[in-house]
């Protein structure tokens, strides 16, 4: 008796040829519903449509089509147990050998602008994960195959087996269904919390997107999972070697570095998720190269992102120092010739910076704590100016990129700027007075009339006096602290202009 495959698509990707082979190779039958069914007829191959094989309509607008007890009794009917088969035999169904199915795009439809809730509501497939788990959980008999990648894989198993697939082959099939499956759900469950503001269950699923040589150190594994179609999944990598576990974490804490700045071209230099140099700059070549002088030792093997696309003169720049990667919305084809020169720099095209988590979760111990992303959008109209001097508005646009570069630092974090560069930045200290201290070190005499940017308030005046010792003309922190009249009565006895935001940034 022919085989039987049950194929049932919404990404029709290679399934016309891969029909085709199972037919003029391996001799299947197929059965087939709505528009994977035409495909493949309008192709010429043999198809029997769902509702012919199980002799009842697709109803409701193609609402019910596969959910048919000749489907499903083929699919999870076990050939080692004599009662499924007499069973199969009494009720006239043909055992299944092959699922072929993925999921009306779901997640896709959401995304969409304006999308209404109806819309939403009619792209959530039924059929489809029903399907799905009914081979996965039967797959010591048959196979189940949700990836368009796997369908040559699946030919190759045939004609390495006797037209049948091994047992680990089948497992590993079935895993990505139940994957594909409790994606799917997360993704709905989501998306009915946004919409009924209900948080009270949280559902992470991702699928694998790349396994990775390793994690932050070669004894750890890692894999790289998607939760969607969106941010680093739609980067183009130009060039370079495969992306490392670290690569990826320090890329996404440069694009939300860089995503800060969109009016003046923009770059960032990272090592160790941690700025160690920002500027912006009427052109981008200047911007790199201020920001990799704001700390060129660090910048050594460091990720750059910028927030233009890279232009010749950049390109230029960035060849004559060992990094790791690069990240900007575009590259011009003089840049891409140049950078070509340094053949294992990684060099990503990210059409959107803006496009990130909304929720930051971290495994403990029994749990994981959630948290919305930091993405409060600070007002400086809402700042308070504490100090008897107030700021001109060329010093106020100087404490605001001082600010934002804050923001992104690994608390206790102090950062120095001056003509919107970073000089010196102080990161993931114990107290704040080390922090500061390592800050006013690494800029030097260059912090005569520079602004200091603190992520949160001073418990006591000695950061105060340290900054005007070292020449700090302004300091920007958020305030909040029971000594705060210490702090500011320092900054008016030492001519330091001092702004509260009313908002921390603690990075941890």
């Amino acid at each position: 008796m022919s085989k039987l495959a049950i194929i049932s698509v919404s990404d029709k990707t290679g399934i016309v040829s891969f029909a085709q082979q199972l037919v003029n190779e391996f001799d299947f039958q197929i059965i087939s519903s709505g528009g994977t069914a035409k495909a493949l007829q309008d192709a010429g191959i043999p198809v029997t449509k769902v509702s012919d094989y199980t002799q009842s309509p697709e109803i409701l607008a193609g609402r019910v089509k596969t959910l048919h007890p000749r489907i499903h009794g083929g699919i999870l009917a076990r050939p080692d147990v004599p009662e499924d088969m007499q069973e199969l035999s009494d009720n006239d169904i043909q055992k299944v050998d092959l699922v072929v199915v993925n999921l009306y795009p779901f997640e896709q439809t959401i995304a969409k602008r304006d999308v209404t809730v109806a819309e939403a509501i009619e792209n959530i497939d039924i059929g489809g994960p029903t399907l799905l788990r009914a081979a996965a959980k039967n797959h010591a008999h048959l196979t189940v195959l949700c990836n368009p990648l796997r369908y040559e894989d699946y030919l190759t198993e045939l004609r390495n087996n006797k037209g049948g697939t091994s047992l680990e082959f089948r497992q590993a099939r079935a895993y990505e269904g139940f994957s594909m499956t409790a994606a799917y759900d997360s993704a709905i469950s989501a998306y009915f919390a946004e919409l009924t503001d209900n948080a009270s269950n949280l559902n992470i699923a991702g699928s694998p997107m790349q396994k990775l040589r390793y994690g932050e150190n070669p004894h750890q594994e890692a894999t790289w999972y998607k939760t969607g179609d969106e941010g680093w999944t739609t980067a183009e990598k130009l060039q370079g070697k495969e992306l490392s576990y670290n690569n990826l974490v320090d890329l996404e804490a440069a694009r939300r570095v860089i995503k800060e700045f969109t009016d003046e071209p923009a770059a960032a230099v990272l090592k160790h998720t941690n700025p160690c140099g920002v500027s912006v700059a009427s052109t981008l070549s200047a911007a790199y190269q201020q920001a990799f002088n704001g700390d060129s030792v660090s910048a050594f093997g460091g990720i750059v992102a910028l927030n233009r696309p890279i232009d010749a003169p950049t390109a230029e720049a960035m060849t004559k120092t060992f990094l790791e990667c690069v990240v900007a919305p575009g590259c011009e084809e003089a840049a891409k010739a140049i950078l070509a020169k340094k053949s294992k720099l990684r060099v990503l095209i990210l059409p959107n910076f803006n496009e990130g988590a909304l929720t930051s979760v971290k495994a403990i111990a029994g749990g994981m704590l959630v948290q919305a992303a930091d993405d409060y959008m600070d007002d400086p109209k809402e700042w308070q100016v504490a100090t008897e001097t107030k700021p001109t508005d060329e010093e106020l646009g100087e404490m605001i990129f001082a600010w934002k570069v804050a923001k992104h630092v690994k608390s206790n974090a102090i950062v120095i700027t001056r003509d919107r560069a970073t000089l010196g930045i102080g990161a993931g200290q114990m107290n704040r007075v080390g922090a500061a201290k390592i800050a006013l070190e690494a800029a030097g005499e260059a912090t005569q009339g520079a602004c200091l940017a603190s992520d949160g308030f001073f418990p006591f005046d000695d950061t105060v006096r340290a900054a005007a010792d070292a020449g700090i003309k302004m300091i920007v922190q958020p305030g909040g602290s029971i000594r705060d009249k210490d702090s500011i009565a320092a900054a008016n006895e030492l001519g330091i202009i001092m702004v509260l935001t009313g908002t921390r940034h603690f990075l941890h």
